[in-house]
Protein backbone atom coordinates (compact mmCIF):
# COMPACT_ATOMS: atom_id res chain seq x y z
CA UNK A 1 0.00 0.00 0.00
CA UNK A 2 1.15 3.51 -0.81
CA UNK A 3 0.54 5.88 2.08
CA UNK A 4 -0.78 9.33 1.17
CA UNK A 5 -1.32 12.60 3.00
CA UNK A 6 -3.97 14.98 1.61
CA UNK A 7 -3.98 18.74 2.20
CA UNK A 8 -6.68 21.10 0.90
CA UNK A 9 -8.58 23.89 2.61
CA UNK A 10 -11.94 22.58 1.39
CA UNK A 11 -13.34 19.60 3.29
CA UNK A 12 -15.40 18.44 0.32
CA UNK A 13 -12.25 18.27 -1.82
CA UNK A 14 -10.36 16.32 0.86
CA UNK A 15 -13.23 13.86 1.20
CA UNK A 16 -13.46 13.47 -2.57
CA UNK A 17 -9.76 12.80 -2.96
CA UNK A 18 -9.82 10.28 -0.12
CA UNK A 19 -12.72 8.46 -1.78
CA UNK A 20 -10.95 8.35 -5.15
CA UNK A 21 -7.71 7.04 -3.69
CA UNK A 22 -9.20 4.48 -1.33
CA UNK A 23 -11.51 3.19 -4.07
CA UNK A 24 -8.42 2.32 -6.11
CA UNK A 25 -7.40 -0.19 -3.46
CA UNK A 26 -3.64 0.51 -3.55
CA UNK A 27 -3.55 3.67 -1.43
CA UNK A 28 -4.02 4.36 2.26
CA UNK A 29 -4.76 7.93 3.33
CA UNK A 30 -2.84 8.44 6.58
CA UNK A 31 -3.69 12.09 7.15
CA UNK A 32 -5.89 14.96 6.05
CA UNK A 33 -4.94 18.62 6.56
CA UNK A 34 -6.81 21.89 6.03
CA UNK A 35 -3.76 24.12 5.61
CA UNK A 36 -0.05 23.97 4.81
CA UNK A 37 1.21 24.15 8.37
CA UNK A 38 -1.01 21.28 9.46
CA UNK A 39 0.18 19.31 6.43
CA UNK A 40 3.82 19.73 7.49
CA UNK A 41 3.03 18.64 11.05
CA UNK A 42 1.13 15.57 9.85
CA UNK A 43 3.89 14.68 7.41
CA UNK A 44 6.42 14.71 10.25
CA UNK A 45 4.18 12.41 12.30
CA UNK A 46 3.15 9.96 9.59
CA UNK A 47 6.05 10.06 7.04
CA UNK A 48 3.74 9.29 4.09
CA UNK A 49 5.05 8.00 0.79
CA UNK A 50 3.38 10.93 -0.98
CA UNK A 51 1.89 14.22 0.16
CA UNK A 52 -0.81 15.69 -2.12
CA UNK A 53 -0.93 19.43 -1.51
CA UNK A 54 -3.29 22.11 -2.80
CA UNK A 55 -1.17 25.02 -4.01
CA UNK A 56 -3.46 27.70 -2.48
CA UNK A 57 -4.06 27.14 1.24
CA UNK A 58 -4.34 29.43 4.25
CA UNK A 59 -1.65 29.81 6.94
CA UNK A 60 0.96 28.26 4.63
CA UNK A 61 0.57 27.65 0.89
CA UNK A 62 1.34 24.38 -0.85
CA UNK A 63 4.66 25.56 -2.27
CA UNK A 64 6.09 26.52 1.12
CA UNK A 65 4.63 23.36 2.66
CA UNK A 66 6.29 21.28 -0.08
CA UNK A 67 9.69 22.80 0.77
CA UNK A 68 9.28 22.08 4.47
CA UNK A 69 7.98 18.54 3.95
CA UNK A 70 10.81 17.67 1.55
CA UNK A 71 13.31 18.97 4.11
CA UNK A 72 11.74 17.27 7.14
CA UNK A 73 10.81 14.03 5.35
CA UNK A 74 13.25 13.46 2.44
CA UNK A 75 11.61 10.15 1.50
CA UNK A 76 8.17 11.74 1.13
CA UNK A 77 7.35 12.77 -2.43
CA UNK A 78 5.09 15.74 -3.12
CA UNK A 79 2.37 16.09 -5.74
CA UNK A 80 0.78 19.52 -6.15
CA UNK A 81 -2.94 19.81 -6.86
CA UNK A 82 -4.06 23.13 -8.31
CA UNK A 83 -6.71 24.96 -10.31
CA UNK A 84 -3.97 27.15 -11.83
CA UNK A 85 -2.46 26.12 -15.18
CA UNK A 86 0.07 28.98 -15.34
CA UNK A 87 3.61 27.69 -15.90
CA UNK A 88 4.93 30.14 -13.29
CA UNK A 89 3.17 28.05 -10.64
CA UNK A 90 4.58 24.85 -12.10
CA UNK A 91 8.14 26.19 -12.05
CA UNK A 92 7.82 27.27 -8.43
CA UNK A 93 6.49 23.88 -7.33
CA UNK A 94 9.31 22.04 -9.11
CA UNK A 95 11.84 24.30 -7.42
CA UNK A 96 10.15 23.46 -4.12
CA UNK A 97 10.84 19.78 -4.74
CA UNK A 98 7.47 18.59 -6.06
CA UNK A 99 7.38 15.49 -8.27
CA UNK A 100 4.10 16.30 -9.96
CA UNK A 101 1.54 18.97 -10.78
CA UNK A 102 -2.06 17.95 -11.32
CA UNK A 103 -4.93 20.24 -12.27
CA UNK A 104 -8.06 19.89 -10.16
CA UNK A 105 -10.19 19.73 -13.29
CA UNK A 106 -8.60 16.36 -14.09
CA UNK A 107 -7.70 15.17 -10.63
CA UNK A 108 -9.16 11.64 -10.82
CA UNK A 109 -7.07 9.31 -12.96
CA UNK A 110 -4.26 11.85 -13.38
CA UNK A 111 -3.79 12.17 -9.63
CA UNK A 112 -3.41 8.41 -9.31
CA UNK A 113 -0.90 8.43 -12.18
CA UNK A 114 1.00 11.30 -10.55
CA UNK A 115 1.24 9.54 -7.19
CA UNK A 116 2.46 6.32 -8.77
CA UNK A 117 5.01 8.22 -10.86
CA UNK A 118 6.27 10.02 -7.75
CA UNK A 119 6.76 6.73 -5.92
CA UNK A 120 8.81 5.49 -8.89
CA UNK A 121 10.95 8.60 -8.69
CA UNK A 122 9.48 10.11 -11.85
CA UNK A 123 7.89 13.46 -12.68
CA UNK A 124 4.27 13.82 -13.75
CA UNK A 125 2.30 16.78 -15.12
CA UNK A 126 -1.34 17.00 -16.14
CA UNK A 127 -1.67 16.64 -19.89
CA UNK A 128 -2.71 20.28 -20.27
CA UNK A 129 0.39 21.41 -18.34
CA UNK A 130 2.72 19.07 -20.24
CA UNK A 131 1.43 20.37 -23.57
CA UNK A 132 1.90 23.98 -22.48
CA UNK A 133 5.44 23.23 -21.30
CA UNK A 134 6.29 21.46 -24.54
CA UNK A 135 4.99 24.42 -26.51
CA UNK A 136 7.40 26.74 -24.69
CA UNK A 137 10.48 24.66 -25.43
CA UNK A 138 12.81 24.80 -28.41
CA UNK A 139 13.89 21.73 -30.31
CA UNK A 140 11.14 19.42 -29.03
CA UNK A 141 12.35 19.39 -25.45
CA UNK A 142 10.63 17.01 -23.04
CA UNK A 143 8.67 18.44 -20.05
CA UNK A 144 10.62 16.15 -17.68
CA UNK A 145 13.83 17.64 -19.03
CA UNK A 146 12.57 21.13 -18.26
CA UNK A 147 11.60 20.06 -14.75
CA UNK A 148 15.08 18.63 -14.17
CA UNK A 149 16.72 21.84 -15.38
CA UNK A 150 14.77 23.85 -12.79
CA UNK A 151 16.96 22.22 -10.12
CA UNK A 152 20.09 23.80 -11.57
CA UNK A 153 21.51 27.26 -11.04
CA UNK A 154 21.97 29.51 -14.09
CA UNK A 155 25.71 28.83 -14.13
CA UNK A 156 25.21 25.06 -13.80
CA UNK A 157 22.85 25.11 -16.79
CA UNK A 158 25.36 27.16 -18.76
CA UNK A 159 28.17 24.72 -18.01
CA UNK A 160 25.91 21.75 -18.80
CA UNK A 161 25.09 23.16 -22.22
CA UNK A 162 28.78 23.72 -23.03
CA UNK A 163 29.86 20.31 -21.73
CA UNK A 164 27.07 18.61 -23.69
CA UNK A 165 28.20 20.57 -26.74
CA UNK A 166 31.59 18.90 -26.56
CA UNK A 167 33.75 21.61 -24.95
CA UNK A 168 36.49 20.61 -22.53
CA UNK A 169 36.71 21.98 -18.99
CA UNK A 170 39.68 24.11 -20.04
CA UNK A 171 37.80 25.59 -23.01
CA UNK A 172 34.74 26.32 -20.87
CA UNK A 173 36.95 27.90 -18.21
CA UNK A 174 38.44 30.26 -20.78
CA UNK A 175 35.00 31.12 -22.12
CA UNK A 176 33.46 31.79 -18.71
CA UNK A 177 36.63 33.32 -17.22
CA UNK A 178 36.82 30.84 -14.34
CA UNK A 179 39.24 28.06 -13.45
CA UNK A 180 38.90 24.52 -14.91
CA UNK A 181 38.44 23.28 -11.33
CA UNK A 182 35.43 25.59 -10.94
CA UNK A 183 33.97 24.25 -14.18
CA UNK A 184 34.40 20.68 -12.91
CA UNK A 185 32.64 21.66 -9.68
CA UNK A 186 29.63 23.07 -11.58
CA UNK A 187 29.52 19.99 -13.78
CA UNK A 188 29.65 17.65 -10.77
CA UNK A 189 26.87 19.56 -9.02
CA UNK A 190 24.72 19.43 -12.14
CA UNK A 191 25.23 15.69 -12.51
CA UNK A 192 24.28 15.05 -8.89
CA UNK A 193 21.12 17.19 -9.18
CA UNK A 194 20.12 15.49 -12.44
CA UNK A 195 20.87 11.99 -11.17
CA UNK A 196 23.36 11.08 -13.90
CA UNK A 197 26.86 9.72 -13.44
CA UNK A 198 28.45 9.94 -16.89
CA UNK A 199 28.79 12.28 -19.86
CA UNK A 200 26.36 10.31 -22.03
CA UNK A 201 23.64 10.72 -19.41
CA UNK A 202 24.42 14.40 -19.14
CA UNK A 203 24.13 14.86 -22.90
CA UNK A 204 20.79 13.02 -23.03
CA UNK A 205 19.44 15.21 -20.24
CA UNK A 206 20.57 18.34 -22.11
CA UNK A 207 18.76 17.13 -25.22
CA UNK A 208 15.56 16.45 -23.28
CA UNK A 209 15.73 20.00 -21.93
CA UNK A 210 16.17 21.46 -25.41
CA UNK A 211 19.72 22.66 -24.80
CA UNK A 212 20.91 20.65 -27.80
CA UNK A 213 18.86 20.13 -30.99
CA UNK A 214 20.18 16.67 -31.79
CA UNK A 215 22.20 14.05 -29.99
CA UNK A 216 25.89 14.25 -30.93
CA UNK A 217 27.71 11.13 -31.97
CA UNK A 218 29.52 9.33 -29.18
CA UNK A 219 32.17 6.70 -29.42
Amino acid sequence: MTTVLIADDHAVVRDGLRAVLEADGTFTVVGSAADGREAVELARKTSPDVAVLDVAMPVMDGIEAAKKIRKACPKTKVVILSMHAALAYVRETVRAGASGYVLKESAGAELIEAIRAAVRGEMFFSRKIAEAMAGRLVGGAHPAGLAAMERLSDREREVLKLVAGGLSSKAIALLLKVSPKTVDTYRSRAMVKLGVDNLAGLVKMAIRAGLLPVEPETE
